[in-house]
């Protein structure tokens, strides 16, 4: 895979994503807060069913940035604990969506809701009415498959309502982007057998982002 083939590019502006799934689910969790533009990239992604590439789903490769340094800083060594934490989300995440695939009423529930999202107009407003909403599909569905996904952190978080919806709707995402990651070939052995070509190819796009601006926007 090299950083200038379109389908490197699209597999990893995808695995950025579930990268970026991780990270923000690390943030919330620990922080109580999130990276507000790389969230509301996230959460969008969650709702694009339509996008004519893969740059699209986050709102353009800016969306994912967040996602892209954490996979090249993360795949490039060994980290520290909050690194292993990050690494353990972005596993679950791509084995749950796995087992997500092999439970086809799991699925019919998930495409069922956020159909409902978008028919109620819920879907065109992000906020917190929004983010409570896309817990609940969460809630209701993937997260009674096994195995669940365990997140840590400050119990004071942990405890408060919003930040948990909050701490779903990043785990949707990252459910999200690992599917897609799927469909354009993505596969869990390549997490540790392709691991530079990730790196390397992460490193071309944030350059490119580096050298012309980015700012994805913010969740309101």
């Amino acid at each position: 895979m090299s950083g200038d083939s379109s389908l490197g590019r699209d597999r990893t502006l995808a695995l950025g994503g579930v990268f970026q799934a991780a990270v923000l689910t690390q943030q919330l969790a620990r922080e109580g807060e999130p990276d507000e533009a790389a969230f509301a990239a996230s959460v969008r992604s969650i709702l694009i069913t339509d996008a004519v590439d893969t740059a699209s789903v986050f709102g353009g490769d800016a969306g994912v940035a967040l996602g892209l340094q954490a996979l090249r800083s993360k795949l490039a060594r060994r980290g520290d604990a909050l690194d292993l934490e990050v690494a353990r989300y972005v596993v679950g995440l791509v084995h749950l969506e796995r087992v997500l695939q092999r439970t086809p009423a799991v699925q019919r529930a998930v495409a069922q809701r956020l159909a409902r999202l978008h028919e109620s107009g819920d879907a065109e407003h992000l906020g917190v009415r929004l983010c409570a909403a896309l817990a609940g599909v969460y809630r209701d569905t993937i997260s009674e498959l096994a195995p669940k996904i365990i997140v840590h952190g400050e119990q004071s978080h942990l405890s408060d309502a919003a930040v948990v919806d909050r701490v779903r709707t990043a785990l949707l995402a990252g459910i999200r982007a690992a599917h897609l990651w799927g469909q354009l070939g993505g596969r869990r052995w390549q997490l540790i057998l392709q691991r530079r070509a990730y790196v390397a190819s992460a490193r071309v796009l944030l350059e490119r982002l580096g050298a012309r601006g980015h700012d994805p926007g913010r969740l309101e």
